[in-house]
């Protein structure tokens, strides 16, 4: 038994399984043709039968080679559960199956002596949601009737941007009329649903492409001022010079991938951007820069950051700052002075214990330039992590939310620098229930990545399925560079999805408004929500009910 090799990879060990019915297949190759991971591959097997004519036992031993479709088993070409073999097979004669034994994350560490990297978002009590325990209790009715959701106006619109107190408002009575002395802070209100930040380079141009198409539709047909944030490494020369640039977030990070050419075409815009995003951190991997492997980094995306093809990693922060208020000096004084103080600029954190003395020192900006606070929650997604960072870091972004509103309330500022929540919402498919939600609970608006990307018909899951967004492999065509893979993304079919769910999404954020009584957003509402969970009820300050 010395030729046992106990100590090697093996299919037991794999997350995923393939099992395969030889007697279904017809050996037409797409399910090998098809999967971008080649972790399955045509072979040979030699075949013992023992056959026996007449009336008495006689054994015939024959030997046949078989064609059959085999699992690879290593560290690189291993099955990732994505089910594009069985999308593609006519005859249902394979698929991967989930394997409860696996031992995979700690073998691969012991073969290869790195971390386990992928994307997705964490895998660890993603089913266990505040959210879900939370929901609208406060119905109006006799004393004070609902709205008809059918027939009444709304007003669905979130500032981004500084707004100033009522004392601070630079007006004055001349002639008996009212007139401005001075300029206030730029200011958009704009749609409480902002498409988050996922880059040209995360995502494949395609995939990028068609959430361009959906955000000016949406704006230019449906009237539903939706905006979208770059991401960290810049965007395309022709949509900066573009009209259409008015409805994108420029998001600059640590790596400021991308901002040579934003600058280059500050001359060259026909339109300002609705904002500018300094992301310091964001949920899913807090405490870690950007990561875009040398495999996602093609031509186009060389020529946008401006970089050779290698890893394009961010530092994990922003060198050269090092407190809050040296952030607001140079940073936020900075990028408002780029664009003449006609653009807000807002500020991303990954929500943990810190947030909320982050946001209270942000609220203390004697410079009235800070236009905006976004917090990014655990369950936020990403394109590339390690698996350490995305299972065991960060905070839910629920309580941080309360928290930074409880905080400004207790200063006398809220509204007065606009906060935008994410991370996880939308992950029951459901986001007009989140939206409305985190709302009550003090948000302005919420954003959303994930979510776009399902619609778009991404495979994965946060059980452990595909999440194979960091290897430039995706079989759907959303995050890779390869050609190959990126025709099979429909763009059009994309846009038409995402601007069909907005749709639905403003239809159903009415059909919860209207009961509650109010024809705007329910900001710091929280008189309106009852949680089913004691804990969650004290912790957040809102009705218990059972």
């Amino acid at each position: 038994m010395a030729t046992v090799r106990v100590n090697e990879l093996s299919r037991d060990d794999l997350f995923w399984q393939i099992e395969y019915d030889t007697n279904r297949c017809t050996f037409c190759g797409k399910c090998v043709a098809a999967c971008p991971f080649s972790a399955i591959e045509a072979k040979v097997e030699k075949r013992r039968k023992v056959t026996s004519e007449g009336p008495t036992p006689t054994p015939n031993v024959e030997f046949k080679t078989m064609p059959v479709i085999q699992q690879v088993v290593n560290t690189a070409n291993y099955c990732r559960g994505c089910g594009i073999c069985e999308k593609v097979c006519p005859n249902e004669a394979i698929k991967p199956v989930r394997n409860p034994d696996n031992k995979f994350a700690m073998k691969i560490r012991g073969y290869t002596g790195n971390s386990h990297t992928r994307g997705g978002r964490s895998n660890l009590n993603s089913d266990d949601r505040a959210l879900d325990k939370i929901v609208v209790g406060r119905i109006s009715q006799m004393t004070d009737p609902s709205l008809d959701a059918q027939r009444h106006t709304f007003d669905m619109f979130a500032p981004l941007g500084r707004v100033l107190p009522p004392e601070k408002l630079p007006f004055e009575i001349k002639d008996g009329k009212i007139e401005l002395k001075s300029k206030t802070p730029p200011v958009r209100w704009i749609y409480p649903v902002i498409i988050g930040d996922m880059s040209i380079g995360a995502l494949s141009c395609r995939m990028w492409e068609a959430l361009s198409i959906a955000t000016a539709y949406l704006n230019e047909q449906a009237g539903i001022p939706v905006r979208m944030c770059s991401g960290e490494g810049g965007m395309p020369l022709r949509l900066l010079k573009s009209k259409y640039l008015k409805y994108s977030i420029l998001q600059i990070a640590s790596g400021h991938f991308g901002w040579n050419r934003i600058i280059d075409a500050m001359p060259h815009m026909q339109e300002d951007p609705a904002g500018v995003l300094i992301k310091i951190g964001q949920g899913a991997k807090p405490g870690d820069g950007g990561l875009l492997q040398a495999k996602k980094v093609a031509r186009h995306i060389q020529e946008i950051r401006g970089v050779p093809k290698a890893d394009l990693l961010s530092p994990p922060n922003h060198q050269g700052l090092y407190s809050i208020e040296e952030s607001v000096q140079k940073m936020f004084l900075s990028f408002n002075s780029a664009f003449k103080f006609k653009v807000p600029v807002a500020i991303k954190v990954s929500a943990s214990s810190t947030s909320v003395s982050v946001y209270n020192n942000l609220l203390r900006d004697p410079y009235n330039i800070v236009g905006g606070f976004f917090l990014d929650g655990v369950f936020g997604g990403t394109g590339a992590a390690h698996e350490i960072s995305l299972d065991h870091t960060g905070h839910p972004i629920v309580s941080k939310l309360r928290d930074c509103y409880n905080a400004a309330v207790h200063q006398g500022k809220q509204g007065q620098i606009p906060l935008w929540a994410g991370g996880g919402l939308g992950m029951t498919g459901n986001l007009a229930a989140d939206t409305v939600k985190m709302i009550c609970l003090g948000a302005n608006g919420i954003f959303t990545g994930k979510l776009m990307l399902q619609l778009a018909g991404c495979v994965g899951n946060d059980n452990g399925k595909c999440n194979a967004c960091n290897t430039g492999l995706c079989p759907v065509g959303i995050c890779t560079q390869n050609p190959v893979l990126t025709r099979r993304l429909d763009v059009d079919k994309v846009a038409q999805n995402v601007v069909n769910y907005f749709l639905a999404l403003d239809s159903e954020v009415k059909k919860i408004l209207a009961p509650i009584g109010n024809s705007s957003l329910p900001v710091g509402r929280s008189d309106a929500l009852v949680s089913t969970n004691k804990a969650i009820a004290d912790k957040l300050g809102i009705q218990y009910g059972c």
